[in-house]
């Protein structure tokens, strides 16, 4: 799995003129499932960002964690993070297909819910305009097989 998490003071996604998700101060969690991604993987990365330590704290310092601050998570699905760009035209053979994706996408949703945070969503597979005023800018890039 590979997910950029961005540190937001808002974020939102809109699909046909309808928000269907939206938070302030948090993470705009932008995530990728591959095709050979397992419930372990889920899990491992759920855990990582929850518990990432990315906000400021009193000294400016980056030591502060999600819960810390009270933040919440957008979480939408991005299977063009598994891009293969070795041409000018990008091929996804690597990303799960929506039987292995959605249920992985939904397992990784319900981990953060059970770690006690607000999480909002788009719609898996749905063409969506993602909007977000990134603090910082912070953004990281986590990745399973790292």
């Amino acid at each position: 799995m590979r997910a950029v998490v961005t540190r937001v003071l808002s974020a939102s996604v809109e699909i046909d003129g309808v928000i269907t998700g939206k938070i302030d101060n948090g993470f705009l969690v932008l995530l990728g499932i591959k095709d050979t991604d397992t419930s372990e993987n889920v899990v491992w990365l759920a855990s990582k960002i929850c518990n990432l330590r990315i906000f400021a704290d009193d000294d400016g310092k980056m030591n502060l964690d999600l819960k810390s601050i009270g933040g919440k998570l957008l979480v939408i699905s991005q299977f063009t993070l598994y891009a293969d760009t070795k041409s000018r035209r990008p091929g996804f053979t690597t990303a799960a297909k929506p039987d292995v994706a959605i249920p992985l996408y939904e397992l990784f949703i319900k981990e953060c819910r059970d770690a006690g945070f607000t999480v909002e969503t788009g719609v898996f597979g749905a063409m969506m305009n993602v909007s977000s005023i990134n603090e910082g800018p912070v953004t990281i890039v986590l990745d399973t097989n790292d």
